[in-house]
């Protein structure tokens, strides 16, 4: 039968691994001897290719719930460059963010001016300052924090 097989199998085109045979067709598989004997077997579906070969998902599918767990992040796992992960523009949104809270708990503090909250909040938007730290290095050096007392 295995000589069988190569030879169904080079009609076909494929291995002979991937060559069946119908259960009930065996005796008409026997006597078949020449390559058109093989063709007509093929065409009425006595013999046949078995389908493709899937590659599995499971082992995707366990890295992804571990990812979803915040596993495998890790700097060795990362691809791609600086800021595929975060993207420029998301940082710039956080900071951003970050400085104009503490510019408003400043203002409604009424440790901050509103001419000032205003000219800081500017600055802010234009990228003057890099981190809240700046902010508050640059409120002690200009002297613009003003004690509840003095408003």
């Amino acid at each position: 039968m295995n000589h069988k097989k190569t030879l169904a199998g080079k009609i076909l085109n494929v291995s002979p691994n991937k060559v069946r045979f119908r259960g009930d067709a065996l005796e008409d598989v026997k006597k078949a001897i020449t390559r058109s004997d093989f063709r007509g077997l093929i065409a009425i579906g006595k013999i046949f290719k078995s389908g493709k070969n899937h590659s599995s998902r499971a082992g995707a599918r366990k890295i992804a719930a571990q990812k979803r767990k915040g596993r495998q992040k890790g700097s060795g796992s990362r691809k791609g460059s600086k800021h595929s992960i975060v993207s420029r523009k998301e940082q710039w949104i956080a900071k951003v963010r970050a400085q104009r809270l503490l510019l408003k708990e400043l203002r409604d503090k009424e440790l901050l001016s509103k001419k000032d909250y205003r000219a800081l909040y500017s600055k802010s938007k234009g990228g003057f300052f890099r981190n809240k730290r700046h902010i508050k290095l640059y409120l002690k050096e200009h002297n613009l924090t003003q004690s509840k007392s003095q408003s």
